[in-house]
Parts: structure tokens; sequence; C-alpha cells
């Protein structure tokens, strides 16, 4: 409970601290007419007290501390309102469950049935104009709001299910693929090679790192391979990139771009939106409009994927590889989640790594930043195949060959037989609805910040 006392004391005016007590909303009615004027009115006063403190970098320690818990109370009130009303309010943006919605639009649209809700986008892009460090977090309240719209199992089923469509523009890339046999866009580049569709990865001057453009594309490679009537099979590959350390030399990925991430440039739906979006692609392939994807009914569109690691796979793109078909590692790469030197979660890692090194070294690998050289006991528990370096080229074509060889239907139906096991749809819902609460109060805790400042010297980089 935030006292007047504490508010005051960061010299906010007596008046509106007691009009903001005066406003506190009690527990939802669970009618939502009744609801939520109650709870706009505490947002808006919150915000407007927010709004009469200086910007976060020149707060004293009164005001940083009266910030802070403006900030919490608003999000313990948009948490209760949504324990009880998300599922309403989902139903309300998708016309029913009729309608298939990105994050992006279900945020917007958030923001605009529900005021104070959750930020809106130009809320948001002002903030984006702020290093990391410097943001108030209100974000923050995007995280509750997908965390209970995926708790809730047909709510978030169905956002599952649209995170899994193609995107807009897939068809036409596809068409465009099938035509001309490449398409090349921007972070990731596509070529097919018999019936083989590679995937290159190609953000070289980041050490193909991820960032807020590149999963777009990546998402869109994914779509187009997937949906190749021309390939049975598909590789994910790093290209070659361009650091003087590694220049000439293929890398698989270096995950996050965490300069980006330290000067805000990464969004928190970001992480929301990469999880529903491409690496789910990998896992299940691409859906259909018409029916929930299912692993028995198989109403989805997929393919086997082979990934080709060399140099290294460092967190999200080694989160990439538990959701491959085989993989393939040269001698002289390695893995590691380097989650406890970024302060935040390693996407679906922590469920998906205990499957395959059981649950000791996926702790070790999270939370200890243990190091795994794929040509180690541990690193062949993840990877299915090590080759020379020079051998890559040559074991990708050995390989494509050995999984389609006894046909497409037969290798789709077993990768669907072995995934209904191992992670169904709705324990993937489950797991994000913690994920989303959980990592957008990691994306904005002091923590991230001070492990980037510590581990990385971020603050004497620039983008």
């Amino acid at each position: 409970m935030i006292t007047a006392a504490l508010l005051t004391a960061a010299g906010l005016p007596a008046a509106d601290v007691a009009a903001f007590e005066a406003a506190r909303p009690a527990a939802p009615t669970g009618e939502e007419t009744a609801d939520t004027p109650t709870y706009r009115a505490f947002w808006s006063q919150a915000a407007r007290l927010l709004a009469a403190l200086p910007a976060k970098p020149r707060r004293s320690p009164a005001e940083q501390a009266a910030a802070a818990a403006l900030l919490a109370a608003g999000n313990a009130a948009r948490d209760a309102w949504l324990g009880v009303h998300a599922a309403g309010l989902y139903a309300a943006i998708t016309g029913g469950m009729t309608r298939f919605l990105g994050v992006d639009a279900i945020a917007e649209a958030a923001a605009a049935r529900v005021p104070g809700l959750v930020p809106t986008p130009a809320e948001v892009a002002r903030e984006s104009a702020l290093d990391q460090k410097d943001k108030d977090g209100i974000e923050i309240a995007q995280g509750l709001l997908f965390s209970r719209i995926l708790a809730d199992p047909r709510c978030g089923l169905h956002l599952c299910h649209a995170g899994l469509l193609p995107l807009p523009e897939s068809a036409e890339n596809a068409a465009r693929f099938a035509r001309d046999g490449v398409l090349d866009l921007g972070a990731a580049r596509l070529e097919r090679r018999g019936r083989v569709v590679h995937v290159t990865n190609t953000h070289p001057r980041v050490l193909n790192a991820e960032d807020d453009d590149s999963i777009l594309a990546t998402e869109r490679a994914i779509d187009v391979a997937t949906l190749d009537a021309g390939s049975d099979t598909a590789v994910f590959r790093g290209g070659v990139v361009e650091h003087p350390k590694y220049a000439g030399r293929r890398i698989f990925g270096a995950g996050i771009n965490l300069t980006h991430l330290y000067r805000g440039r990464i969004p928190f739906l970001w992480f929301v939106k990469r999880e529903l979006g491409w690496v789910h692609k990998l896992l299940r392939g691409v859906a259909r409009p018409e029916a929930l994807p299912d692993d028995v009914a198989g109403a989805g569109i997929e393919k086997p994927w082979v990934a080709a690691v060399e140099a290294f796979a460092i967190g999200g793109h080694c989160q990439a590889l538990l959701c491959m078909d085989y993989i393939l590692a040269a001698s002289d790469a390695y893995l590691t989640l380097p989650a406890r030197k970024e302060g935040i979660i390693p996407g679906l890692a922590n469920l998906r790594l205990p499957r395959f090194t059981g649950d000791r070294i996926a702790r070790q690998a999270i939370q200890y930043e243990r190091r795994i050289p794929c040509d180690s006991p541990d690193g062949r528990l993840v990877c299915d195949e090590i080759v020379p370096p020079a051998e890559m080229d040559a074991a990708i074509a050995r390989v494509c060959a050995n999984l389609s060889s006894a046909g497409a239907v037969g290798a789709i139906g077993n990768r669907r037989a072995l995934r209904v096991g191992a992670e169904p749809l709705d324990l993937f819902r489950r797991y994000l609805a913690v994920y989303a609460r959980e990592q957008a109060l990691c994306h904005f805790s002091p923590a991230l910040i001070s492990n980037l400042e510590r581990n990385w010297d971020a603050a004497r980089r620039r983008v």
C-alpha cells in the first residue's frame, strides 16, 4: 500500500495524493461495466502523479521511491482487473475469437478499449527513444495482459494459433521463391537446392545477432521455407560474418543484440512475438486458419528442419536448436545460454533443454552459464552429429537425403508423433503464460542494466 506520506515526501501536491488514494479501487466485482470506470480513474490518477515527477534520470531518491510505488500500484490494479476480465477483453478484441490478430494489434486494441490498462503505441514509442535504464517500464503492463490471456485455455490457444499462421506477406514471398528459387529478405536469405530449402541467417555486422528488425525477416523466411512445395527438408544456417575476429567464417548466431537491449531498442513485445512466431513455427510448422494446430490431426504445414551449427550458438540461437529435428555441429563449435549474465529468461530453453540434457545440466547452463562444447559428452546430448568444419556442406547434403529417403509423409508424421508427447500445444501455452509475466519484470529490472554493464561493458558500446 502506498502511503500518502511517501508521495508527499516526493513533493507531490497533497490534494492530488488525496485524489489518488480516494480513487483506489476495491477488488473487481466481475461486472465489466462497473469495474472498468473505477479502475480507469485510478490509473488516470496514478499517471497524473507520475507525470508530475521529473524524468527518471533526474529523480531524487524520494522521487524514485514515489515513482516505483505508483508504477507498482498501477500494475497491481491492472493484474487484478485482468484476472477477472482478460478473457472478455480478448473475446471483444477478436470478435468472439473469430479473428486472428498479432501481438501488436492486440496490445493496441486493448489500450484503445480500456485506456490505462496498457500503454498506447505513442507512449511506447516515446519510451523507445530512451536507454533501457531510463525507462519507467510501462510495458510491464503488456506482460501482464498477455500472461492473463495465455493463462486462459481458450484465449491462450487462440492466440497461439494466431502466432502460427503465416504472415500476410508470406503468400507473395512464397510465390516469388517458387518462381526464382532464391529470396533475399535482408536479415535472412533463402535458396532451394534440389529438394532442400536453405535458410541463412544474414546479419553479418553483429555476428548474426537478433534485433527488432531481424525477427520479422526470420519469420518471413521460416514461413516461405515451410510453405515451399518444391522442397521436402529445410536447413537453418548462419551466414558469413564481418567481425575481424571471425571474418570470413560462418556463425550460427549470437542471440539477442545486447547493445540494442541496453540502448532500449528491444521492446518487450519482441520477446512474445519471437516465441509465438518464428521459433514456434520451427517446432510446429505453419497453421491453417480453419483448424487449431493439433499434433494428432496434423492440421498444420510442416517439414523437418536441420540446423548447421558453426562457431557458436549463443542465447536465442541456442534456444532455436531445441526445436530442430537434426542438429549438425562443427567440431570446434559450442553452445551457451548466458541468461545469468543478462538477467533475462532464455525463451523456452527452461522448458525444452531438460528434455535434452536432464535437469542438472540445464540448470547449470541457464543459471550458471555453463558453456557446452558441441564435441563433448554434454554437447552430444543436444547435437546429433559432430563433423569437421570443412565437411559441413557434405554433411548437410547427406543428412537431408537421409531424412527424406523414406518419404516426406513419414518424416512429418514421425515428427508430429514425437512432439505430441514432448510438448503439446497446451503445455506451450501454459509455459508462455508464465514467461510473458516474468520476462516483462526481468526486462525492466535494474539488475538487467547492472548485468549488461558489468559483463558486456554495455555503457561504452553504441548502436
